[in-house]
């Protein structure tokens, strides 16, 4: 029986691509998936060992010259009636825990200098994140333009969860320009 939404979706959602070592999945993740899930290398890794366990992924070992082998793996059938079985069920509301909106938040009471510069930071992050996705994006689509690969495209998923990434990036990229001038001109252009 399916359970909520875990890291094993999210890993088995990334193999659909094709075969990878976890080292291979830790970087799909780090531009592809981490939209919408982080997870640091030893959690694949051990996520990894426990989907080849539920027999939800098949390892197999490389032999590479010149270098240790490795690893890669591949979903099974299994894998696939799990993440059918996760995708028929309810999907839960997002929640959104960030330390940065609660100080902005407080905005009022505290000096907002280091405010201002936790925001110009995060924009930063953002806009360097938004390009990535972007990047991302016209590799998925190759020649086509968007509106054709949408309609033709042999797997749009990818595609589709990278514009939800590309859309948070630039809504957080912005808000957090926006906040930052705001809270600049209310304390008389003094916070740098």
């Amino acid at each position: 029986m399916t359970k909520a939404m875990a890291l094993r979706h999210a890993v088995l959602a990334a193999l659909l691509d094709g075969e990878y070592s976890g080292y291979q999945l830790a970087k799909i993740f780090n531009v592809g998936v981490a939209n919408f899930w982080y997870a640091a290398p030893q959690q694949l890794y051990l996520e990894l060992t426990k989907l080849e366990a539920d027999g939800l992924v098949a390892g197999r070992e490389v032999v590479q010259r010149g270098r240790p082998s490795k690893r890669v793996f591949t979903v099974t059938e299994a894998g696939l009636d799990e993440l059918a079985a996760f995708a028929a069920t309810p999907a839960k509301p997002l929640l959104l825990r960030d330390d940065l909106v609660v100080k902005v938040h407080a905005a009022d009471l505290v000096e907002p200098a280091p405010v201002i510069a936790q925001l110009r930071e995060r924009a930063e992050e953002a806009a360097a994140k938004l390009l990535l996705f972007e990047q991302t994006l016209l590799r998925l689509r190759g020649d086509l333009g968007e509106e054709e690969f949408l309609r033709t495209g042999e797997r749009i998923g990818p595609y589709l969860s990278c514009l939800a990434g590309c859309r948070l990036e630039r809504e957080i990229r912005d808000w957090c320009r926006q906040t930052a001038r705001t809270l600049e001109e209310r304390a008389g252009g003094k916070a740098r």
